[in-house]
């Protein structure tokens, strides 16, 4: 009976050959002709499945796909940034509530709810000056997705958003952006990332407000050259912590450009700046801007343009 059966399997197989082989080649082509193109057919897959998974590993921009110009990205207030794709929009850290900082913050507020196509918000913590639940609730107005780092619990949720938490060193796919949490340390010792985005040709990087830390290389190693790094600059020292440690909690413009030489940068954009009249509660470095051209002249840090933007404005590529 095993026998039988076994018969019939092989003269199966040999008219489904064959029929494939009409299907594919014409009348012409036999049974090992058939199998010979099936099996080179394979050969071919696994090797351009081979190809694929070696290239994602290269560094920088040599995996990057598409045309680096249609990356647009807008600064918001604060530290925020709006990345626009044709048919995806990504928001990080995007700032629209007056009350977050009072009269103290002198930026223009941007509003975020013009989103172009799939819409993202992504928050390096949850301070209110960064996860701002007005903003984001603007931004996915239409639906989207919150990704904040995981083991944080952003509230409140907006109402037609997806919760997206976000392990350190996992890619999200984003629509058509590629977004990773890397690791930042914050001033007050709460969960904070900074985010590596990938899309249109680019890579850039965000580090929300962190302070200086040991994972710059490691960071540059995975994932350098950054077409632009958007870091904070503004060196803030506390006074609402007791007992006061006289020391910033955020980067300085020192700071960032080692900061942005490591990580390979070809543009620092400087964000987190401008707070006043705070006296002793939140201090920042005098003209955050001045030093930070300052220092990346001390460092010789010439291949780093340092560009600042003012909120609304567009990111020139060009400059």
């Amino acid at each position: 009976m095993a026998s039988a059966q076994s018969g019939r399997r092989h003269r199966a197989v040999g008219v489904r050959l064959r029929r494939g082989a009409r299907g594919a080649g014409g009348a012409g082509m036999n049974r090992e002709d058939a199998m010979s193109g099936r099996s080179i057919g394979r050969r071919q897959f696994l090797c351009g499945c081979a190809g694929f998974a070696a290239a994602s590993l290269l560094p920088g921009k040599v995996f990057a796909a598409g045309n680096g110009d249609e990356l647009k990205i807008q600064r918001l207030a604060w530290a925020g940034i709006r990345l626009q794709l044709p048919q995806a929009t990504l928001f990080i850290d995007p700032l629209i509530n007056p009350d977050a900082w009072g009269a103290a913050l002198k930026d223009r507020l941007i509003p975020v709810g013009d989103a172009v196509g799939d819409t993202y918000v992504a928050i390096t913590h949850a301070h209110p000056d960064h996860f701002d639940p007005m903003a984001a609730a603007q931004a996915l107005s239409k639906g989207g997705a919150l990704v904040f780092p995981a083991g944080i619990q952003p509230q409140p949720m907006p109402e037609k958003a997806r919760a997206r938490p976000s392990a350190l060193w996992e890619p999200q796919l984003l629509g058509d952006f590629t977004a990773t949490a890397v690791p930042a340390s914050d001033g007050y010792g709460d969960p904070q990332v900074s985010w590596v985005v990938s899309a249109g040709g680019r890579r850039i990087f965000h580090g929300g407000d962190t302070l200086w830390h040991g994972h710059w290389w490691r960071i540059a190693r995975q994932f350098g050259p950054f077409d632009a790094a958007f870091l904070p600059v503004n060196g803030a020292r506390f006074g609402w912590r007791k007992p006061v440690s006289g020391l910033p909690g955020v980067l300085t413009p020192e700071q960032a450009v080692a900061a942005a030489t490591i990580l390979g940068a070809r543009r620092l954009i400087p964000i987190h700046y401008g707070i006043a009249g705070m006296d002793e509660e939140y201090r920042e470095v005098d003209d955050p801007i001045g030093s930070l051209r300052k220092a990346a002249r001390a460092k010789s840090a010439a291949a780093i343009a340092i560009q600042p933007m003012a909120p609304g404005e567009w990111l020139d590529w060009g400059s």
